[in-house]
């Protein structure tokens, strides 16, 4: 595996980071602003960022993506729209995701796959329903379902490879977001004549939280790699210890911003809970056990 990314990746890489730093939410308030949201919807649909699977880009990249996009808290749909595409190249419409009773990624969504033992079916989005994320929809699942086909075993475990990889990008990527958010902080913040992160308890929080979102780079990375290099069971448990190690290293860090950001913490016009909101959703889909991958950790 070689780790260093391409020059077309660093500039895919670099194209995300800058759609979602100029059109992501800056603050709770803007998460309401309809301007912006439909401005951010028709940057993401031109660009053609749903499609990425069916135009042939490889896990890795699609991994670059989502975590920047988590990063920057972009609030339309993409993960769900991504899986559905990889399921069924090129389709029609707005497609996202279902999980069994609902779907997952709806903004603006009308269509969902899921799948039942193998079976692909589709069904009508419906009703919203409420949600812990303020960036991502959910809703429930309407009419009856429609069979479109039946994937193979191998199918089936390279698309959960492809999911679960992305889920764990998405926490990557909030760990991120949520940790700039900290040091941005810590700068600015003063108690005693002095910025807060020049105090060594403030300090070695922002470092472990630091060396946290380092090993989960390392982790994910190698899983992301293994979506398209490695045999379908292999990338699965590839990709399942890099949401494991990345669940519990982006909660440890919002965690961490929140208590760096003080009594502002715990205030809803703080940026912090909505990063870690995020990673709780991300973490419980398409969740993941230690006993699936038998290696020991704890």
């Amino acid at each position: 595996m070689d780790v260093r990314l391409t020059s077309e990746q660093r500039q895919l890489c670099e194209a995300a980071a800058r759609l979602a730093d100029e059109l992501g939410p800056s603050s709770v308030a803007e998460l309401d602003n309809a301007t912006r949201i439909a401005r951010l919807e028709k940057a993401v649909e031109t660009a053609g960022w749903r499609s990425l699977r069916s135009d042939g880009a490889s896990g890795v990249e699609v991994a670059l993506v989502t975590e920047e996009f988590a990063r920057g808290l972009v609030d339309v749909a993409f993960l769900g729209p991504v899986l559905a595409d990889d399921l069924r190249g090129g389709v029609d419409g707005r497609w996202t995701i279902g999980v069994g009773t609902r779907a997952v990624d709806t903004a603006d969504r009308d269509r969902a796959l899921l799948i039942d033992d193998r079976q692909l079916f589709a069904r009508a989005v419906g009703q919203a329903l409420p949600g812990a994320d303020l960036t991502r929809g959910t809703a429930e699942l309407t009419g009856p379902p429609e069979l479109l086909g039946e994937l193979s075993l191998e199918q089936l475990i390279h698309w959960q490879a492809l999911a679960v990889t992305m889920t764990t990008a998405d926490l990557l990527g909030a760990a991120r977001g949520a940790q700039q958010l900290a040091v941005d902080y810590a700068k600015v913040r003063e108690q005693y004549g002095h910025s807060i992160g020049s105090y060594q308890a403030v300090a070695h929080l922002l470092a472990e939280s630091l060396a946290l979102i380092e090993g989960a780079i390392s982790v994910l990375r190698y899983a992301a790699w293994a979506v398209d290099e490695l045999p379908p069971a292999d990338a699965l448990r590839a990709a399942r210890i890099a949401k494991v190690y990345t669940s519990r290293a982006a909660r440890t860090v919002c965690e961490t911003s929140i208590q760096v950001h003080g009594g502002i913490g715990n205030t809803w016009e703080c940026l912090a809970h909505v990063y870690l909101r995020r990673v709780l959703t991300s973490t419980e889909l398409f969740a993941t056990r230690l006993e699936e991958i038998d290696c020991g950790l704890s």
